[in-house]
């Protein structure tokens, strides 16, 4: 098999929630405690910090790993989804595993795995976990798919447990309230493993309690430390702040269980965090002028701080190019949008995708002007076409848009 077969057979042959969401997740770990056992328990093989929360898992595992290379430490991250190449999900300090190890994994477990039926996540936490093992990582930073209980990479045993927040996204598979969210979350917490919540919420501070009190786990709740100041970092999103503060309080909790972080690798690691990890879609600019700016934030409660951003920036028009995916309350989205912006409305190409007749039809019921387009590209050169240096044009709505189009650059 080529890589591109390889990734043929991993994408179409398997269940991917990225691509066909709900038929593709399992509420269940039964799996992927069979597919540790057949490759010999790689989660075991290495130590590891846990990442879960709503909004702001995937920065803060960046910023978390940039940490740990500055300091000198072989440091793998797995982080999902992927904008470009499924590569991008599994790396050792910054580069992405090689192809031909992700050629030969497949290639050396598609028979033992045939009966196992198992999805594409199990498939890319089993690989990940087998590579950081067999390059002997010195610590793994790991962010969870989704939720936190049943999710496949919770069969870990980490140095530190982080919850970022807890938000109402996945409602429907995760629970309908913030309450049963947290509960989902909180399943990352391990007995005698220190968990750092990056947001104390007057709904879910007491689960958190009430569950690290059960596990004997020191609980830290990162927003009761105010930082005189953070380092200063290439993410300029308003919503890293409190990225920062977690990530700030997990490495001084990390310091106090030895690990050798001084403020010299901290202050680098998060200056660094692009250069190190190629962290991407987070408030990157992509174009000066006009201004392009693209953000993966796809639920109400990071959109509400991207819109309070844009809004805040001297610019003369606001250009929106903006998709979804159909599992999101788009409706509730859509009610964020600044009446003065010029919208374009696109299809992000997944099959999960928010079709665009459908999306339409929201837009105009919550009364927005817009023109459509089929795909994400149509969408950014209309904006582009109909922008003057002095604009701003944000690209975004659903990671997948923000993955359509930086793949065109």
């Amino acid at each position: 098999m080529t890589y591109h077969e390889t990734l043929d057979y991993l994408y179409q042959q398997l269940p991917m929630y990225q691509r066909i969401g709900k038929a593709a997740y399992k509420a269940d770990l039964q799996s992927t405690i069979d597919l540790m056992k057949l490759l010999d328990a790689p989660e075991k093989g290495f130590k590891s910090i846990h990442v879960a929360g709503t909004n702001g898992k995937g920065s803060t595992s960046h910023l978390v790993a940039s940490i740990f290379q500055e300091a000198g430490y072989k440091t793998g991250l797995y982080t999902s989804p992927h904008l470009i190449d499924f590569r991008e999900r599994i790396k050792i300090n910054g580069e992405m595993i090689p192809e031909e190890r992700v050629t030969q994994f497949v290639e050396s477990k598609k028979a033992a795995f045939s009966e196992m039926d198992l999805s594409f996540f199990e498939w890319s936490v089993g690989l990940a976990f087998d590579y950081f093992r067999s390059e002997s990582v010195d610590i793994a930073i790991v962010e969870v798919g989704m939720g936190g209980r049943l999710d496949s990479t919770n069969v870990l045993n980490p140095e530190l447990s982080i919850i970022t927040n807890i938000g109402s996204d996945h409602s429907q598979y995760l629970g309908d309230t913030v309450g049963k969210i947290a509960q989902e979350k909180a399943g990352i917490i391990k007995k005698n493993v220190p968990v750092v919540i990056g947001r104390s919420q007057r709904e879910t501070e007491g689960i958190f309690r009430k569950i690290s009190l059960h596990q004997d786990a020191p609980i830290i709740f990162a927003d009761h430390h105010f930082p005189d100041e953070f380092p200063r970092s290439p993410l300029k999103g308003n919503y890293q702040k409190e990225n920062f503060q977690t990530t700030l309080v997990a490495a001084q909790h990390l310091k106090q269980q030895g690990w050798n972080l001084t403020e010299e690798h901290i202050s680098n690691g998060f200056e660094n965090v692009v250069k190190n990890t190629n962290l991407r879609g987070r408030w990157e600019t992509l174009q000066e002028s006009p201004k392009v700016i693209c953000d993966v934030a796809h639920n109400v409660e990071g959109l509400t701080i991207i819109m309070d951003q844009l809004q805040a920036m001297p610019r003369h028009e606001l250009h929106l190019v903006l998709g979804f995916v159909n599992d999101k309350n788009v409706s509730d989205i859509l009610t964020l949008i600044p009446k003065d912006a010029i919208l374009y409305l696109c299809e992000p190409s997944i099959p999960r995708a928010l079709r665009i007749d459908k999306l339409v039809q929201l837009a105009s019921d919550c009364d927005l002007k817009h023109t459509s387009y089929n795909d994400v590209a149509s969408a950014v050169d209309a904006a582009q076409s109909a922008s003057v240096a002095q604009d701003v044009i944000f690209v975004g709505g659903s990671t997948f848009v923000v993955a359509d189009l930086l793949s065109t650059k």
